[in-house]
């Protein structure tokens, strides 16, 4: 019997070539230097970076974070430095790993979405943007753009004449049918959507009649959304494989291992993101990109993008 050929795991998006289907999630990562010593970048595809903005932000007040049964609700209300100090503080660090810089990004106007974009595009370092339009834990800065086709269109719209660095818009699950939104990304010039933010909700402590999370609601994540997201990167990749084949999905919310990715690339995705199960185990994104390549080869394919949908 002859020796097994390594498969070919490599996922491109836009310009950007992944050579593992692995990233890391926004917000669950930090600026990567966190990870230093910890994990082996060279195995995975890419890191995707707290959400930056025009300006820094100091977050929520505490508490804002509550483990539930099946994962966490959050509240940390999109703190970021900001463009200026992520640019001479956090990129030096990032530009000397071994993998995909994906830089996460928000704002709260269309015209500060453009020029955030473009003001993070020309930074060297960065290989693509991911566009965060649908965060729920904050009053305002995207669930309005995440949740509205021809708002979702306009952020695109405007980020994309201001960068020509590969562009991943990152949609809210808070919509009745996510591939409207992700076809209007799509034709407004996208390069590959991520489905999906987290889901909105609440805990309440029942001694202080009070929410457990300062700010009131949170965004819920890790196992429990698994499902939820399942069945929408199933019904965006119905669409877009219509509407525009071979455009990537990116799929986010809940996959903890090896075979949660798999299941979410039989679904339809291309790459898949690991974001609370970081919190448990700080290697769990290097685990499950050598899980993939076990299983792709375990099943005979000479490509990841053979067993995509």
């Amino acid at each position: 019997m002859g020796a097994q050929v390594s498969a070919d795991l490599s996922v491109c998006v836009g310009s950007m070539t992944l050579r593992s289907p692995v990233l890391t999630a926004s917000g669950t990562f930090g600026y990567a230097s966190e990870y230093d010593g910890v994990v082996d970048f060279s195995r995975i595809g890419g890191v995707v970076t707290k959400g930056i903005s025009p300006d820094p932000r100091p977050g929520t007040a505490q508490p804002r974070i509550w483990e539930t049964a099946a994962g966490m609700l959050n509240a940390i209300g999109l703190e970021n430095v900001g463009r200026e100090a992520f640019a001479q503080d956090k990129l030096a660090y990032l530009r000397g790993i071994d993998c995909a810089v994906v830089v996460n990004y928000f704002a709260t106007s269309i015209e500060e979405y453009g020029a955030l974009a473009g003001a993070l595009g020309d930074l060297e370092g960065v290989d693509a943007l991911e566009a965060n339009i649908s965060c729920p834990n904050v009053k305002e800065g995207g669930r309005q753009f995440g949740t509205d086709p021809v708002a979702a269109a306009a952020v695109t719209a405007a980020s994309r004449r201001a960068t020509d660095k590969p562009l991943i818009i990152k949609l809210s699950p808070d919509v009745t049918d996510i591939g409207v939104v992700a076809q209007a990304v799509c034709d407004a010039g996208a390069d590959a959507v991520t489905v999906a933010n987290s889901y909105s909700g609440m805990a309440i402590d029942v001694r202080t009649r009070r929410p457990r999370l300062s700010f009131g609601r949170g965004g819920l994540t890790g196992p429990a959304i698994r499902p939820l997201s399942m069945r929408l990167v199933f019904d965006c990749a119905a669409t877009l494989r219509r509407s525009h084949p071979g455009v990537p999905i990116i799929a986010s919310g809940g996959a903890a291992t090896w075979v949660h990715a798999a299941e979410y690339i039989l679904a339809g995705a291309s790459v898949v993101q690991i974001g609370t199960a970081t919190f448990v185990d700080p290697t769990a994104c290097v685990v499950m990109a050598d899980g993939l390549k076990r299983w792709v080869e375990g099943e005979g394919a000479a490509r990841l993008s053979d067993l995509v949908g």
